[in-house]
């Protein structure tokens, strides 16, 4: 659509194409399973739960529970050598079970004359479990922060390592790709939006956590500053382990990276060219992470574009850093292409939004 509306126009690139489909893989730690293990003989309702030894959230009822992406496993081998290192968590369980895989579980209860039963042990796959769901509070930002480190020793972060004295500038997104840079005011998304997630079918449930609807933006409404956010949820067992990987970051800890696609009906000449959107139009903010970030503030240094960012090397502050995706852009167009094959060979249907994403 970049190089249609680049070509034609937006006037005529609408009257062409119909949908915009778009995509992004990257870790995405605001996610998570909300999901039943069912009774299982004596009734049970758990107070403790573990899934391979990464501990759930059981405060909600009989046996549903919640586990997160970055919670680590409480005996996490690699933590024991090295302090605050972690090989598995929460976001690992999930591949391991939309991947087919066998979950180790255990509960406890402090037992009560309804629900007698006081632990469990059980080996599941996806298909035992009666219901599944990926929950997740904050996935597809619209923009994001280019992290670098001014510091003068290398730092661990959510961003991945940072080398002392800008050597290196991390970044996170699929830039015209991704989903919520195709439609900056949110004029097609939000409640019931149809949407692929995790290799299945999901929805938005409206805006998620830190939703920023009113940023600084360029002249074709492109947020420069983090911006829009989704909160999703959708079905595992349509899921596939390709778009959903357990992640651990080297001295942070543990996240999930998500495949996420979103299709973008072109319903005007005004969506036409939001669609066109290129990776030279979208500026991405420098941040440090190695001072500034830590103390709640951090100062924009600069701002680059995504297209120089891709190129491998942008300069800052008279010196030329090299640049480190955390999203895969191949996986991102893959989301792209496969959300493309659904709606044209198998009965994909866009959806109408109940309540758009707030915009301002």
């Amino acid at each position: 659509m970049t190089k249609a509306v680049a070509e034609m126009g937006k006037v005529e690139a609408a009257k062409e194409v119909d949908v915009v489909t778009t995509g992004t893989f990257s870790p995405m730690c605001s996610s998570g399973m909300l999901f039943n293990i069912g009774q299982r003989g004596e009734a049970m309702r758990v107070s403790q739960m573990t899934l391979n030894d990464v501990p759930a959230y059981s405060g909600l009822a009989a046996v549903d529970s919640l586990i997160g992406a970055t919670e680590p496993a409480l005996d996490d081998p690699l933590n024991k050598v090295y302090p605050g290192e972690f090989k598995y968590g929460g976001g690992h369980v999930i591949e391991d079970l939309v991947s087919g895989r066998t979950v180790h579980i255990t509960a406890s209860s402090y037992g009560t004359d309804c629900y007698p039963r006081r632990n469990l042990e059980l080996d599941v796959k996806l298909e035992d479990l009666p219901f599944a769901q990926l929950f997740n509070p904050r996935n597809g930002y619209q923009n994001y922060n280019v992290a670098v480190n001014m510091n003068g020793r290398i730092i661990y972060t959510y961003m991945g390592p940072l080398k002392p004295g800008l050597r290196n500038a991390n970044f996170a997104t699929s830039g015209c790709l991704s989903p919520l840079f195709n439609d900056p005011y949110f004029r097609t998304i939000g409640l019931g939006t149809k949407i692929f997630l995790g290799g299945g079918v999901g929805w938005v449930l409206g805006p998620g956590t830190q939703h920023n609807p009113a940023p600084p933006r360029t002249e074709r409404g492109l947020p420069t500053r983090p911006a829009g956010t989704m909160m999703v949820r959708g079905e595992m067992k349509g899921m596939n382990g390709r778009f959903l990987r357990g992640v651990s970051m080297l001295g942070y800890g543990c996240s999930l990276a998500v495949g996420l696609g979103i299709p973008i009906p072109v319903l005007n000449e005004e969506i036409a060219w939001y669609t066109g959107v290129s990776d030279e139009d979208i500026m991405m903010p420098v941040k440090d992470y190695g001072e500034d970030y830590p103390k709640g503030s951090p100062r924009v240094l600069g701002e680059v574009s995504f297209a120089e960012l891709r190129s491998g090397e942008i300069e800052l502050m008279g010196k030329k850093i090299q640049t480190v995706p955390l999203t895969s852009y191949t996986l991102s167009l893959e989301v792209a292409e496969t959300l493309k094959s659904w709606i044209l060979e198998q009965g994909f249907t866009l959806t109408a939004p109940q309540e758009l994403l707030p915009s301002s």
